[in-house]
């Protein structure tokens, strides 16, 4: 009855463990959501051409002003070649139906974030770890450079280099996925490597969920220029057009005289989270894991000292109200046992703490 692609498809854990969270009294680590108490108030007016449809590549004085952000960080994209998204999700989506094949080579990091690994493995993709010499077959480089989904990790200045020269030598497709940039605690190179694929092939994303509001469904990409029409055409194919009305409101967000404010307590405030979740891990879970706290991003991402499948974890610990995401879940091969990706943004201190608690005595009970 269904197509081949849907052999094998099951829900996303995130997605499923996200309905439970809003029970009384439940504490999540799942999610990479942002902190209730920043959201933002919108009480603007709304001019009616918003609700008429609108340009696939989305709204001009929108791609305008993601342009002029992107160029200010390095990166070749004009105006014209920017593209507003329902959700950066989407645009994994969009490079996943232009490059891939069943049975195509995807280099990707070891763990990755897992609704592109959900997306690529619905196209067909095959898997390499974008650090072995397999890498350099792939025809598509997905990578989260910055604070990257799960682990936390910010590559290096020499690190990204290294990934632009290889994708740039070998012919690889850059698909660079930067949704945390702007949530910094540390300093950190956060250069993107788009901005050093001069004559190479890439795709560079960002979001507008982590700085502003996930509920509107807002993302960006930019492409080298010989994909970007390709990449509009698929979108046509795919939705028409993101909302305008949200467009409009992240348009009178990001261009009004407190943006960079904005950001800078948000990043404070969130600082401040990191902070407190780290100390709590390390009262709960000094002698169960091992972990760096991030010097960006939402998440820490905890290694087990004994090998404990955590997704044999999670139905007990939603039980006792806390939810949580297995690290098993992001492997692109393999599960690598033993590792737990915890978001501290969303929970409050006392949250955390009694969080923690529940989730290290059942840990404990299974080691």
């Amino acid at each position: 009855m269904f197509s081949q692609r849907i052999e094998g498809l099951r829900p996303s854990p995130i997605r499923s463990i996200l309905n439970v969270i809003d029970r009384p009294g439940m504490i999540s680590f799942a999610g990479g959501l942002p902190a209730s108490g920043v959201l933002p108030e919108w009480s603007g007016t709304v001019p009616p051409a918003v609700l008429q449809y609108g340009p696939s590549e989305g709204e001009p004085e929108l791609r305008a002003a993601v342009s002029a952000h992107l160029r200010g960080l390095g990166v070749d994209a004009p105006p014209e070649r920017v593209m507003i998204l329902s959700g950066s999700q989407q645009g994994i989506d969009l490079a996943a139906k232009l490059f891939v094949d069943p049975g195509t080579t995807v280099a990707v990091e070891y763990p990755t974030y897992l609704a592109a690994l959900q997306v690529l493995r619905f196209s067909g993709a095959r898997f390499v770890d974008i650090a072995a010499p397999a890498a350099g077959r792939a025809r598509l480089a997905y990578v989260v450079p910055t604070f990257a989904n799960p682990t936390g990790a910010c590559a290096t200045d020499a690190e990204r280099s290294r990934l632009a020269e290889s994708c740039m030598r070998t012919g690889t497709v850059l698909f660079e996925d930067d949704p945390y940039r702007d949530l910094v605690y540390d300093p950190c190179d956060r250069t993107p490597v788009a901005a050093r694929m001069s004559g190479g092939s890439w795709i560079y994303q960002g979001s507008f969920s982590k700085t502003f509001a996930p509920g509107l469904r807002l993302g960006y990409l930019a492409a080298s220029e010989d994909l970007f029409t390709h990449l509009v055409v698929v979108k046509q194919f795919t939705d028409l057009h993101s909302s305008r009305l949200s467009q409009h409101i992240v348009h009178e967000a990001i261009t009004a005289p407190g943006w960079a404010d904005r950001r800078e307590r948000l990043a404070d405030f969130y600082r401040t989270r990191r902070d407190s979740f780290d100390t709590a891990l390390r009262y709960h879970f000094h002698d169960l894991a091992t972990w760096d706290a991030p010097k960006g991003g939402l998440f820490f991402w905890l290694r087990l000292r004994r090998p404990v499948d955590t997704r044999t974890l999670l139905a007990a610990a939603i039980e006792r109200g806390v939810a949580f995401m297995p690290g098993e879940e992001f492997s692109p091969g393999r599960p690598d046992l033993g590792t737990m990706r915890l978001n501290f943004s969303h929970a409050d201190a006392e949250d955390a703490e009694r969080g923690l608690e529940t989730l290290a005595a059942l840990v404990r009970g299974a080691a």
